[in-house]
């Protein structure tokens, strides 16, 4: 994709998951990776106000923090930032307030092994990171080492976070990972969920590389 239709999947990207429900206002925030530069969402624009023209950029290497464009970058940056210097595989962060997500980030629970889907995400569960105020470097530390082999984690007392290759992806995971906190609040109403094993999210993992692959046959 061009830069322009980097900027524009953005836009696009962050309206769906604000009418979708995931995020509201201008809370939470979405990046890009786009050649030697990552492009993220700016600080204190409601996403129905969001255009193309708006979207910063920031090197993801050399000066660090250093950013173009009209508007200043989300104060989020950090972590969007030292996530993708960290971490080669990633091409897009999206972080949201989530509802069902923010419960329990409140509440500090990990998301368990409540539905295969868990294997989308790279482990046994989804964790909590360690809080820190929003826009710290303590907080960016805590997020890259609660990402370690995983493609989401809850935010304590704050949100969600996921990541992936592609945008697209990156905000499928969102929706997948509200999901799956969803579920679980409601398991736990109920007395609790059993909790699928190790070998059982493995097992889903190994059937998702195969997952819609056609066989052909000749004719």
């Amino acid at each position: 994709m061009t830069e322009f239709e980097l900027r524009a999947d953005l836009v696009a990207r962050a309206k769906e998951l604000d009418a979708s429900g995931l995020n509201r206002g201008a809370s939470g925030n979405l990046s890009v990776r786009c050649g030697t530069h990552m492009l993220i969402t700016p600080s204190a624009v409601p996403y129905i106000q969001l255009t193309v023209d708006m979207i910063a950029a920031m090197p993801l290497e050399g000066d660090y923090g250093a950013w173009e464009g009209p508007r200043k970058p989300s104060t989020e940056w950090r972590f969007h930032l030292d996530l993708m210097r960290a971490r080669p595989d990633i091409g897009a962060v999206v972080h949201t307030h989530a509802p069902w997500c923010t419960v329990l980030a409140i509440a500090r629970q990990p998301i368990p092994a409540v539905h295969y889907m868990m294997a989308a995400f790279g482990g046994p569960e989804i964790p909590v990171c360690d809080y820190a105020r929003y826009g710290t470097e303590d907080l960016s530390t805590h997020v890259v080492t609660a990402m370690e082999g995983r493609a989401g984690c809850l935010m304590a007392n704050h949100g969600m976070l996921t990541a992936a290759n592609t945008l697209t992806r990156a905000c499928w995971l969102a929706h997948e990972m509200e999901a799956l906190a969803h579920q679980h609040y409601h398991t736990l109403l109920i007395g609790g969920g059993h909790i699928l094993t190790e070998a059982q999210i493995a097992d889903a993992a190994t059937g998702f590389a195969s997952y819609g692959v056609q066989d052909r046959t000749d004719s």
